[in-house]
């Protein structure tokens, strides 16, 4: 069960891995005739007692990540600030706007531009066009930083690695805002 699975790696921080046993998973989902997309919702629906459950699932489109779209109500993508990526996450938002129909509490809620570089003039034009079209919905960028890159070798979170640097400050950014919009959907 979720619950025998949970590891607590950091005080309130609780992660449940998923590795290779969900490439089992992905095809056990596909197989079936009806309800596949349900196979998230059901088996983590008995956990309780946390803020957030945050999925991270890859950027492909499959069964999984098809599931994780009905357990969840809020989506944050994070794109790259590269033309590829912003042509990826604009097949991204056709695919979720047919999910959305079937999935009312569905939405797009954040866009967080990553790798930007200021050295590199195409990420700031990338940026601006990721805002005309989303709005409110892009956050601060994520800045290109080694710090980020390195911390993961670590075993460390960016805050435990380097808690100064511009990668934590944006990522602090991030989960203020965050939290910020959880309250106040809370409240009303």
């Amino acid at each position: 069960s979720p619950e025998e699975a949970l590891i607590e790696a950091r005080k309130n921080l609780w992660l449940l891995s998923g590795g290779r046993s969900l490439a089992g998973i992905k095809r056990l989902i596909a197989r079936q005739e009806v309800g596949g997309e349900q196979t998230l919702k059901e088996a983590l629906g008995s956990l309780d007692g946390f803020d957030f459950a945050i999925l991270d699932t890859s950027p492909g489109w499959d069964a999984l990540t098809i599931s994780a779209l009905f357990y969840c109500q809020e989506v944050l993508s994070p794109v790259s600030l590269e033309v590829a990526s912003i042509l990826g996450l604009m097949e991204f938002t056709k695919s979720l706007e047919a999910i959305e129909k079937y999935h009312k509490k569905l939405s797009l809620r954040y866009i967080l531009p990553t790798f930007m570089d200021g050295r590199v003039r195409k990420s700031e034009e990338i940026l601006s066009q990721l805002e005309s079209h989303f709005g409110e919905k892009v956050c601060e960028p994520i800045h290109y930083s080694v710090r980020l890159s390195e911390c993961v070798g670590y075993g460390q979170t960016t805050f435990e690695y380097a808690p100064g640097s511009s990668g934590a400050e944006d990522y602090q950014k991030l989960t203020e805002r965050i939290t910020k919009n959880g309250r106040e959907k809370a409240d009303s």
